[in-house]
């Protein structure tokens, strides 16, 4: 028998409904403490870089010494990263929305994802255990030989790191092994919703990729505890080596984050324009091309490291090739919205930032991915703008897309839908005061991560700090309406966006097993026939 009650619903005391959340193996509820626990880790990486930035208002010192700065911004780099762009998406929609979308009760493996959630916990702790019991200011990066030799624990910042990758790799299996299994009677791979595709992309990633810089991280604490030379010339190690090992992993892993914002943009551009996904199976094909070339561009990171000039080229051609099957997407989403019945929603609002942002991204990438125009570049701010135009632009404007869109499905609320729109100007034009002077100070030679700078630089850090608290105001904007939809926002129906997606043939929120009867699938999630 299938309970009626929303999965929220919960009989017992009140330790007995928080056991029950902690001890859960509901996927919807897992997703619904990611949510919340990736939010308060933002909320703490967003602080971070807001004191960087006041610091920055001048280039003297205004609240930090220059070992304060550098652990700010390692702190800020690693909670950024670790703890909330790689789960960002898959960890708390993906873990909401999948079975959902596949027609499934659950993911295949309920006690697994527990246990992810609780290791990506553990190492949230062990990472904050590491800023009380001496912070680190070896950057997000942990480059050897500085890491091997600096103060501050930072054998408890690898630990963390380390055990955050252990919590990767079991959602990436879990996902995997769930579409495979687990779809509904009639689903066949080509009615696949996009969005699973894109989960199904960034798993192999992270079961692939992670355990390289799990070892990596290892052989790094052995090396600081024992002495061992794996990466300090002193010892007989090779630096670089610890840089390929590294980079082998975290070039991928921009994949893990942008796959997915890429598969929500699919969602809602094609729920929001009432039409079929223009070229869905090139999609398909350009979201496991992006999978597989990620692995082979990595020493782009490291033209300046003293690689060959042959393995230099020949990384050079491959990065501007993996450009491809992004620009693909770019244009069957555009070719999807064209002659559309569109619908501007705070939905779609988040769709045309993360186009704008991803295109700009994406262009200065071809950029330094040039050798001559690398070289000229490295380490300058001009990476730091394309950079956050990539990793945090484009995947925080998709993660919002997702926050807005499945809202309703996750909370059965609807938000204030002036706010929104609003906020996300508000979060636009900040986002882009902040870096788009940083592209001018780069070009300009002006160096990432050093406490000062020459005063010529200083109007534009100004209106780039200025760019950075309007942002920040923007992410408070956000907070306040979707916290305050619960208590004044309108009852959502199961289907406020009028999708074909199986997701929203279930109530608002959805019932403890997701669905009253097993769907049977009869057509595919984009097939909307538009009113000429």
């Amino acid at each position: 028998m299938h309970s009626d009650k929303s999965f929220y619903y919960q009989e017992g005391s009140f330790l007995q409904k928080i056991s029950s959340w902690v001890f859960t193996v509901d996927h919807k509820r897992i997703g619904v403490m990611y949510l919340w626990t990736l939010a308060l880790f933002f909320l703490v990486g967003g602080l971070f870089s807001l004191i960087l930035r006041y610091e920055l208002i001048s280039p003297d010192k205004v609240i930090l010494t220059s070992k304060q700065y550098n652990q700010a911004f390692t702190l800020h780099g690693i909670i950024m990263t670790f703890l909330v762009l790689v789960p960002s998406i898959p960890a708390s929609f993906g873990n909401f929305i999948l079975p959902l979308q596949l027609g499934a009760k659950d993911l295949s493996f309920p006690k697994l994802n527990l246990l992810s959630y609780h290791l990506y916990l553990l190492g949230a702790i062990t990472a904050l255990y590491s800023i009380v019991s001496g912070a680190v200011d070896t950057g997000w990066t942990f480059y050897a030989p500085y890491s091997t030799k600096t103060s501050g624990n930072v054998i408890a910042m690898l630990s963390a790191a380390f055990i955050l990758g252990f919590s990767s790799i079991l959602t990436g299996i879990n996902f995997i092994a769930t579409i495979h299994k687990l779809r509904a009677k009639g689903m066949y791979w080509e009615r696949v919703n996009l969005f699973l595709w894109a989960l199904y992309g960034t798993s192999v990633i992270q079961v692939l990729a992670t355990p390289v810089v799990g070892m990596t991280l290892m052989l790094l604490i052995i090396e600081r505890v024992f002495g061992i030379g794996f990466f300090d010339p002193s010892l007989g190690g090779d630096p670089v080596l610890f840089q390929h090992f590294f980079w082998f992993y975290s070039h991928p892993v921009v994949y893990v984050m942008i796959l997915p914002a890429m598969g929500v943009v699919s969602e809602i551009v094609s729920t929001f324009s009432k039409k079929k996904i223009f070229g869905y199976k090139i999609v398909i094909m350009s979201t496991i091309a992006i999978s597989l070339l990620g692995f082979f561009v990595w020493g782009h990171h490291m033209y300046a490291s003293g690689q060959s000039e042959i393995v230099s080229n020949i990384f050079s051609i491959i990065t501007i090739l993996i450009g491809v099957p992004s620009a693909i997407k770019v244009f069957n989403w555009l070719s999807t919205m064209y002659k559309g019945s569109i619908e501007m929603s705070v939905p779609m609002l988040w769709v045309y930032g993360f186009l704008y942002m991803f295109t700009i991204g994406g262009l200065t990438g071809i950029a330094i991915a040039i050798l001559p125009i690398n070289v000229a570049l490295h380490d300058t701010y001009y990476i730091v703008a394309h950079f956050h135009f990539v990793m945090v632009g484009s995947t925080i404007m998709g993660s919002f897309a997702a926050l807005h869109y499945w809202w309703p499905k996750m909370f059965g609320k609807m938000y204030n839908n002036l706010m929104g729109v609003i906020a996300f100007l508000v979060v636009f034009f900040g986002f882009n005061l902040t870096f788009l002077p940083q592209f001018l100070i780069g070009s300009k030679g002006g160096p990432r991560r050093y406490y000062s700078y020459p005063e010529d630089f200083t109007f534009l850090h100004q209106l780039s700090t200025l760019g950075a608290f309007i942002l920040g105001f923007g992410f408070l904007m956000i907070l306040i309406y979707l916290v305050g939809s619960f208590f004044v926002g309108k009852k959502a129906d199961k289907n406020p966006w009028g999708s074909m997606s199986l997701e929203w043939t279930t109530a608002s929120p959805p019932i403890a097993h997701n669905f009253v009867e097993t769907p049977i699938v009869e057509k595919g999630p984009y097939d909307y026939e538009v009113k000429k």
